[in-house]
Order: C-alpha cells, then structure tokens, then sequence
C-alpha cells in the first residue's frame, strides 16, 4: 500500500464512520516502532506504522485509523481527544475502534555480556556495559581489572 491509497483510505474512513471529511495528510511512518498510529496536534497529521499491515493485515489497519480519526476529530471539535476523556472513549465504542493496538512480534536483540577479572583475586565481573579499566579498580580488594570476553547472551 502506498501513502496516496493510506490517503484515500483515511478519507473514506472518516466519511464512513464520522461522517465528517478528513482534511489533512496521512502517511506511513517508517521511523515509528512501538505504536500503530500517531495523531500530530500542531499539523493535525496521522502518522501510521507499516509494520502493523504487514504482521497484522487490512483489519488491524483499519482499527489504527479509526483510533488516530477519533483523536482528530475531536481534537477539530475542540473536545476531550486523550486517551482519558469520556469524548474519546463514547467515541472509540461508537465507531468500533480499538484501545489499544496488537503487539507486534519483536525478534530478541542479542545482548552482550562483557567479563572483566580483577588481577589480584580473581574475582569476576559480569557487565552490560564497557568499564575503562584505567580508571576503575576492584571493589573487594582495589586490585586493576582486566577484560577477559564477550559473550552473546541470547537471538
């Protein structure tokens, strides 16, 4: 899909289920990660996550818009468009939009385990970030620290 037909659908949306027209611009967002939809108060743009057709299909697409719609438009009408407000929430349940969206399905990042050893008595350190042993010590016995491996915990 591209951004011309997300356009068109966002207009078609709004007519369908609000009955009012959709003025601005809607697009997809590549740089969004952890939500589906975002609504710009100062443009009053819709910003949409493609990742969301792609795992989730028309469906969930759908529910995006009709959530990021409902925070447009009565953010135009100057009524309550947070999540809290009693406006938004009639207006989500009157046009069968979602809360929330579905979680997307996020490979595991490899975490890396740094090992560092203290050079007097032997005890190790497992660490998530890098320590500059030129300027730290051992906390038991102050002894200098030497870096040992890298491990690669997880995928």
């Amino acid at each position: 899909m591209t951004n011309e037909e997300l356009q068109t659908l966002v207009e078609e949306i709004s007519l369908q289920y609000f009955h009012k027209p959709f003025q601005h611009k809607a697009y997809f967002n590549p740089r969004l990660r952890t939500t589906g939809g975002r609504y710009m108060l100062g443009s009053h743009n819709i910003d949409i996550n493609e990742k969301y057709l792609k795992e989730h299909g028309v469906s969930e697409l759908i529910g995006i818009i009709k959530h990021e719609l409902c925070h447009y438009h009565l953010h135009i009408e100057g009524k309550g468009y947070k999540h809290r407000d009693a406006d938004f929430k009639n207006l989500l349940h009157k046009v069968g939009a979602p809360r929330h969206c579905t979680a997307l399905s996020t490979p595991k990042r490899a975490r890396r385990i740094l090992i560092y050893s203290c050079s007097k008595c032997n005890l190790t350190f497992k660490r998530k970030r890098r320590i500059d042993t030129k300027k730290y010590v051992c906390g038991r016995c102050k002894g200098k620290l030497i870096f040992r491996e890298e491990l690669k915990q997880g995928s």
